[in-house]
């Protein structure tokens, strides 16, 4: 038996907020999906990098990991600091990022010992990752079920989609007639299947050479910060545990949609 079903490698962040809503918020793509994991019952890690121990952001980054019951054997700690992100919420809920400093986690590559771990889970997920792709192309190489939000990253070099089984993208509602031609692109490029959310237009799916749609449930959301990488952990957690694409779809649709009731 493997040690882990899922490992998320990648970003972490404090979400500092000012405005109309003052708090600290712990997230990052990879944090978020590895904690929504645990959640549904998987076996699941952490994998990336945070301030040095003892600073405060750091600590709480793998506190609030650990209490959702997620490893954390495999975060590195580094000299630099944890990564913030600072916003502005306004009386209508809408966020403007004020500045975002990547702290920790710039430039970071896991290390050798880390990446064997990685080839051992069951599938390995990638968040935001600067390291010019070389954990996708590792974990390809051996064959590990892989997949990247190629979303959250902007560098070219770190978008490649060779190697991976899912390639997640995102698209606006406005944008969601070209789904099925962004999905095939992607596929085009490397990936072995791709999954587009579209906000309220739902989801569409290119795996196998088939072609799926799936509709989001009908809600008022307070806050739709984070639906994206709940509909992903909500999909590979499905996936795992043997769901077939269009059931996968409709957890992702209903993880998604518990997130942005909060």
């Amino acid at each position: 038996m493997t040690a882990f079903d899922l490992i998320a490698l990648g970003d972490n962040c404090i979400d500092r907020l000012t405005g109309a809503v003052t708090a600290d918020l712990v997230g990052g793509n990879a944090v978020n999906v590895a904690v929504q994991a645990a959640m549904l019952g998987l076996r699941s890690a952490y994998c990336g990098a945070v301030g040095p121990a003892g600073e405060a952001d750091s600590d709480r980054v793998l506190a609030a990991l650990t209490e959702k019951g997620v490893d954390v054997s495999l975060a590195d700690r580094r000299t630099l600091s944890t990564s913030v992100t600072c916003l502005s919420v306004a009386l209508d809920g809408n966020r403007t990022i004020l500045t975002e400093d990547f702290g920790a986690c710039a430039g970071w590559t896991p290390p050798s010992a880390s990446l064997s771990a990685l080839s051992a889970a069951r599938h390995v997920h990638i968040g935001w990752l600067q390291d010019g792709g070389h954990a996708r192309r590792v974990l390809a190489r051996d064959g590990v079920s892989l997949s990247q939000d190629v979303s959250v990253n902007a560098a070219p070099e770190d978008l490649d989609v060779k190697g991976l089984t899912i390639a997640f993208g995102s698209l606006s509602e406005a944008q969601a007639d070209y789904a099925e031609a962004h999905a095939a692109d992607l596929v085009a490029q490397g990936a072995k299947g791709a999954v587009i959310t579209l906000g309220a237009r739902g989801s569409l799916a290119l795996i196998g050479g088939q072609t799926f749609r799936a509709a989001a449930p009908a809600i008022t959301p307070v806050d739709t910060t984070g639906a994206g990488d709940a509909y992903i952990a909500g999909f590979l957690a499905a996936r795992l545990n043997g769901a077939d694409v269009p059931k996968a779809m409709a957890a992702g649709h209903t993880c998604a949609a518990a997130c942005c009731g909060h």
